[in-house]
């Protein structure tokens, strides 16, 4: 079987090479799983690049994300059955096949569509638990958030919106502003509005209680100086690769609480039915046509390098998917 194996840390050219590897059989407890599909994100990058908060001991196959087919099942494994579309729980998914513990897959609806499928686990789940457990948040209640236009901010957007809540969005690029607003988008306007001085006029008079970054710099600031009084500002990417610099006063006399996300934590601390739960809502929210986010481009395995010089690419109008069908 082919796989994109890593050797070093640095540059991909040099470091990650498509390989032959022999295909695993399955022990007790384990199944053999043909993978279909796999994203590439930016956190992928960052493991190539070895800046990564998690790394992995080299050298590795890796790949974050994936759907996969059930194609044998081994010795006392009793919950999943040849057929099955399962998402791998654990990285190491560049790869035709892998062999997984029981416990490291969950199923999902075999009518779910292959290319969305293998982008669930991680944006949407960011997107999701975000909004769910940072702040109790009602129907009506305002969420502000730069990168409106990522997965994970086009995955706030939908979900928020079977939630009933709002969104103000922060975006670079004017011509996004229409298919945000197609998508569920309540406000979207460019990084040059000063949140500070327009908030209340875009939201209605209200004020975030939430506001989400992925940026850093000036940009994560606008977003704490759009929230209401008490309101919380999470941290979840540095696209941008500023700090951000929080002036005492909104620590002091407005109480913002400033915190970070890192889905790797839920990965680890979650029981397997709670991530059963959650992918198994946002995989509904899929097949109902209430989330969806868009593929920019496909590539084989093979073409691995083409890939990854496209997904790093800035201006892209969604993921680069590796199709291993």
């Amino acid at each position: 079987m082919k796989a994109a194996q890593l050797s070093s840390f640095g540059s991909a050219r040099d470091a990650l090479r498509v390989v032959e590897l022999e295909t695993p059989k399955p022990a007790a407890g384990e199944v053999l799983v043909r993978i279909l599909a796999s994203p590439i994100n930016p956190a992928d990058l960052n493991v190539i690049e070895g800046t990564y908060g998690e790394l992995p001991e080299l050298p590795a196959v890796i790949g974050n994300e994936a759907v996969g087919r059930v194609e044998e099942v081994g010795p006392d494994a009793a919950r999943f059955a040849v057929g099955d579309l399962v998402i791998p729980l654990t990285s190491g998914n560049w790869t035709q096949c892998r062999v997984l513990r029981e416990d490291e897959l969950v199923k999902i609806p075999a009518e779910t569509d292959v290319l969305q499928a293998s982008m669930l686990l991680v944006n949407p789940v960011t997107a999701w638990f975000m909004l769910k457990d940072c702040v109790e948040l009602q129907p009506g209640d305002w969420v502000v958030q730069n990168a409106a236009n990522s997965a994970v901010g086009r995955s706030v957007i939908q979900i928020a919106r079977a939630r009933g809540l709002k969104t103000l969005n922060v975006v670079r690029r004017p011509e996004l502003i229409d298919e945000l607003k197609a998508l569920g988008a309540d406000v979207v306007v460019t990084e040059e509005t000063d949140l500070r001085a327009s908030v209340e006029d875009l939201c209605g008079g209200s004020r975030p209680r939430l506001a989400l970054n992925a940026v850093g710099g000036a940009s994560a600031l606008n977003l704490a100086n759009a929230l209401a009084d008490r309101g919380t500002h999470v941290t979840y990417g540095a696209m941008g690769r500023q700090p951000l610099k929080v002036p005492n006063g909104l620590l002091i006399f407005r109480e913002i609480t400033f915190r970070g996300f890192w889905l790797r934590n839920w990965r680890y601390d979650a029981t397997l039915a709670q991530k059963e739960e959650t992918l198994g809502v946002l995989a509904t929210m899929i097949a109902g046509g209430k989330l969806t986010l868009p593929v920019h481009q496909t590539y084989s395995l093979d073409d691995i390098h083409a890939a990854l010089a496209e997904a790093a690419e800035g201006q892209r109008s969604g993921k680069v998917v590796i199709d291993l069908r």
